[in-house]
């Protein structure tokens, strides 16, 4: 219970003075990708049209920009644990060839889990429910809804831009690390609540052999190093098991403190198509504000999604390997999978 020294404790003027956290890809970078992903076609013209999720890093060659995809890789996991990379054609790209590219790109990252009950290993983030996100087997992505603070469930989380909506949409981000910080510094009684663990909700996707909830601390102190889960819907929603516990007075106070500091010291932008935003989620928290689709086709917001396991990634506690049940072959947990799913990657939204 003591302030913590790590490289991901930024405020949202170090974002806004500084554009280390930004790449943007140059036209041999673009070259390389135009090349990679016409490879993968002229296999198909030969052959049959060939699995995305069965492409890997040989198949899919980044002369130049392998080594910087590396560089970023290494500032998410052992330095601000947040990255922008700008720039990728999706202008041009056609559905498909846009998820070859941006699968190449996130092999440089990591390695792809499932995201849901569906076993999506590329998913879609698309309005496809309305603005409503109270249903507790909703999940935030598929409506237009604003969406708390939150961590997915995953070691990374890469987020590409195909387009943008009519309005809104903007994206929130912050240290999870800062605002450790700062309740230590302000609140310690309330910081230590959260060092606690917290029942949360699977929202209907339960691993085979496992309860509808599962605990775990918002702080997690494991080798030297804090890991960050905050997933504030899901711990709220848990509420409406009734053999769970009722907040105490202090874990609400705790709840509200999380999402009054994240405001305070959050940094937003605007998503652009091309952008891939990539996260932390160990040390870094996001959100989204609600947003309103055109009735043009290019006025509705459509970001491809990555959940990445990074095996050289921080030491994980005991309660979030729980979460998943599955480890898959990197060593880290295997995303989310219910009985009877395997892998897949959809091109649309489903």
């Amino acid at each position: 219970m003591q302030a913590v020294s790590d490289p991901a404790d930024w405020r949202a003027e170090d974002l806004a003075a500084s554009e280390k956290w930004i790449y943007r890809l140059t036209d041999s970078d673009i070259a390389e990708l135009d090349a990679a992903v016409g490879m993968i076609e002229t296999a198909e013209v030969e052959a049959a049209e060939i699995d995305i999720a069965t492409i890997e890093e040989a198949d899919f060659p980044l002369p130049g920009l392998h080594d910087r995809l590396k560089d970023i890789s290494d500032q998410i996991l052992n330095g601000r644990g947040v990255a922008l990379i700008r720039g990728v054609p999706v202008e041009r790209y056609s559905r498909r060839e846009a998820a070859i590219a941006y699968w190449g790109i996130g092999l440089r990252l990591g390695v792809p889990v499932s995201q849901n009950g569906k076993g999506h290993v590329l998913g879609h983030v698309k309005n496809l429910t309305g603005g409503n996100f109270n249903d507790t087997t909703h999940r935030g992505y598929h409506t237009s809804a604003d969406l708390p603070w939150h961590a997915d469930s995953c070691d990374v989380v890469a987020l590409l831009c195909l387009q943008t909506s009519r309005s809104g949409g903007e994206s929130y981000f912050v240290s999870s690390i800062a605002i450790h910080n700062e309740m230590i510094a302000r609140r310690p009684d309330l910081a230590a609540e959260m060092a606690k663990p917290w029942f949360r909700d699977r929202r209907g996707e339960i691993p085979e052999g496992k309860d509808p909830w599962w605990s775990l601390p918002v702080f997690n102190y494991v080798d030297g190093k804090l890991v960050t889960s905050w997933q504030g819907k899901y711990i709220r929603g848990a509420q409406r098991f009734e053999e769970l516990p009722r907040f105490t007075s202090a874990q609400t106070e705790a709840l509200e403190m999380i999402t009054s500091l994240a405001e305070e010291l959050s940094f937003s932008m605007v998503f652009e198509p091309g952008d891939i935003q990539v996260l932390h989620n160990h040390v870094a928290l996001h959100r989204r504000s609600d947003y309103e689709d055109g009735p043009a086709p290019d006025q509705i917001r459509h970001l491809l999604r990555l959940w990445l396991a990074t095996p050289s990634g921080r030491t994980l506690p005991e309660g979030l390997i729980e979460r998943y049940g599955v480890v898959g072959p990197s060593g880290r947990p295997a995303g989310i999978y219910v009985p009877g799913t395997s892998p897949v990657i959809p091109l649309e939204a489903e």
